[in-house]
C-alpha cells in the first residue's frame, strides 16, 4: 500500500506471501481446511476414495478463495476530510471518508474502518458494496471530546474478504489527520475598560495628536504625502519641503497570563479548576482579539506565544487570525509544569509597559503571592481571577470556614492595586467578567492608564 498527501492507494498484488494470504483465512475458511484435511485423513485410513475427493475439495476450497483474493489486482484509493479540523471541546467535528476504485476491475465486498482514540467514541466502520471501475463511494462518522487535547485520526483501514467469506485480508492505509479540541470559549460582555493600554479597540487614542501651530512636528516631504499638509512655516525655516505628521495610532496591548503549576491546582477532567482556568484563558484571548487588542499568551514558565515577533504580540487582520489559531493550538495541549513558583512570568512582564494583564492564577501562597503583586507595576491594569483548591474541592452546599486560604492572595493582590477576585465551582466567566467591571468602576483599578 503506498500513499500520498492526502490520498492513499491500496495495489493488492504481489505484497507478502502465501503466509500473508494463508493468516487471512476466516474461521470459516480454517473449518472448511481442518474438516477437508480430517476427512482425507480419515478416507485413507479407511480406504474410501469417495471421502478422499470430498476432504481434498474442503481443504481446497479456502486455499483458492485465499490465493484468488490475494492475487487479484485492483486499487483502491481513499482521502479523509475533517470539518472542522479544529473544534471546541464538547463539539462535534464529522469525518468525511471517500473511496476511489481506479482500477479497471470492480471490487468485492469491503469494510471501512478507522482508527480514533477512545476517547473520540466507538470505532467507526463501514460496509461498501461491490464499486465498479471508476466508482467512488463516500461515508461519514461525528465525533466528539470533551477533554481538550491532539488526536490522530487513521491510518484507514479495508478488510477485503471473498464471496463464500472463507478469506478476510487488510489493507492499511499510511496517510492520517489530526483532529484538535481546543477549549471552550465563552462570549463574553464588551465592558468599558478605561483607561486601558492606548491604542485601537474601545480604548484607542493617538500617540501624535497634535493641535495648534506651536506642537506641530514637521518631517520631511515623502513621495505621496498630500500637499494639504504641507506646512509652509517650516518649510521655510528648513529650506525644505516639510508637512505635518499624521496622527499615529497605537493598538492597545493585552497580556493573559496562565498559572500552569501542578502544585496550584488539584483534581483533573473536564469540570476541573485547571481547566476552568485553561477555557477562561480562550475566552479572554478570544475577546481581547475581537476587540482589536495585541494580545500575547504567557505561562508561569516564561514562554510567550505568539513569540518573539512583533514584540510578543499577534498582530491585526490576519496576522490575528493566525496568531489566535497558533494560541488555541497552544492551550489544546497545555499540561501542568513542574515549576514551583511565578518568577519566571515576572521576568517576561518586567520588560516594560505591558498595558491590560488578565491572569488565571491557581493556589498563592505569601511568596507567590507577592510575586504576582510585583507584576501590577508592569502594567497598565490587571485583573485576576483566583482559583483556590478548598473552594474547588468543597461542595457548593457546604459552609466555608474561617479561614480560606485565598483571602490572604486576594487581599495582597488588591492591596498592589489588582481587581482580584475568586472563583467558587460552577461560575461563569462572563458573570464574573462583569463583576470585575463592577468593582473596577467602584475603586478605579482596573485599566488605568496611569501605571498606578
Amino acid at each position: 500500500m503506498t500513499t500520498g498527501l492526502g490520498r492513499a492507494e491500496a495495489d493488492q498484488g504481489d505484497k507478502g506471501g502465501v503466509r500473508t494470504a494463508l493468516a487471512g483465512l476466516t474461521t470459516r475458511g480454517r473449518s472448511f481446511f481442518a474438516a477437508g484435511i480430517a476427512a482425507a485423513i480419515c478416507a485413507y485410513v479407511l480406504g474410501q476414495s469417495d471421502l478422499l475427493r470430498v476432504g481434498l475439495l474442503l481443504a481446497v476450497l479456502p486455499l483458492i478463495c485465499a490465493t484468488v483474493l490475494y492475487r487479484t489486482r485492483y486499487r483502491v484509493a481513499g482521502s479523509r476530510r475533517l470539518s472542522p479540523a479544529r473544534v471546541p471541546a464538547g463539539s462535534e467535528a464529522r469525518v468525511h471518508l471517500r473511496m476511489d476504485n481506479v482500477s479497471r476491475l470492480s471490487t468485492g465486498l469491503l469494510m471501512l474502518q478507522d482508527r480514533v482514540p477512545y476517547v473520540l467514541g466507538p470505532r467507526p466502520r463501514f460496509v461498501l458494496d461491490r464499486v465498479e471501475p471508476g466508482g467512488r463511494r463516500e461515508v461519514s462518522y461525528r465525533v466528539r471530546s470533551d477533554l481538550r487535547g491532539r488526536y490522530p485520526l487513521g491510518p484507514l483501514q479495508l478488510r477485503l474478504t471473498d464471496p463464500f467469506g472463507m478469506c478476510e485480508l487488510t489493507r492499511s492505509f499510511s496517510t492520517y489527520d489530526t483532529l484538535t479540541v481546543i477549549p471552550r470559549v465563552e462570549p463574553l460582555p464588551p465592558v468599558r475598560l478605561s483607561g486601558e493600554a492606548k491604542g485601537y479597540g474601545e480604548g484607542r487614542q493617538r500617540s501624535l495628536a497634535l493641535a495648534g501651530e506651536d506642537d506641530l512636528i514637521p518631517r520631511g516631504y515623502r513621495y505621496g504625502d498630500d500637499l494639504r499638509r504641507v506646512h509652509w512655516r517650516s518649510t521655510a525655516r528648513y529650506g525644505e519641503l516639510m508637512v505635518r505628521r499624521e496622527e499615529q495610532p497605537q493598538r492597545s496591548r493585552c497580556t493573559v497570563l496562565l498559572d500552569t503549576r501542578g502544585l496550584a491546582f488539584q483534581g483533573a477532567g473536564p469540570d476541573s479548576a485547571f481547566e476552568w482556568a485553561v477555557a477562561g484563558t480562550a475566552s479572554v484571548l478570544v475577546h481581547m482579539l475581537e476587540r482589536g487588542f495585541s494580545v500575547r499568551l504567557l505561562t508561569d514558565t516564561g514562554n510567550s506565544v505568539p513569540g518573539e515577533g512583533a514584540d510578543g504580540f499577534a498582530g491585526a487582520n490576519q496576522e490575528s487570525a493566525d496568531a489566535a489559531g497558533l494560541m488555541m493550538d497552544t492551550l489544546a495541549v497545555i499540561d501542568h509544569s513542574d515549576g514551583p513558583g511565578l518568577s519566571r512570568a515576572y521576568d517576561v512582564l518586567r520588560g516594560g509597559n505591558e498595558g491590560l494583564l488578565v491572569a488565571f492564577f491557581g493556589d498563592l501562597d505569601e511568596e507567590q503571592a507577592a510575586v504576582a503583586a510585583k507584576m501590577r507595576q508592569r502594567s497598565g491594569g490587571a485583573v485576576a481571577f483566583l482559583l483556590d483548591s478548598d473552594t474547588w474541592a468543597r461542595e457548593p452546599s457546604d459552609v466555608p470556614g474561617p479561614l480560606d486560604r485565598s483571602e490572604e492572595g486576594l487581599r495582597m493582590l488588591r492591596e498592589a492595586g489588582w481587581t482580584a477576585l475568586s472563583v467558587p465551582r460552577g461560575v461563569s466567566l462572563n458573570d464574573l467578567w462583569r463583576q470585575a467591571d463592577r468593582e473596577r468602576t467602584g475603586v478605579g483599578v482596573i485599566g488605568r492608564g496611569d501605571g498606578s
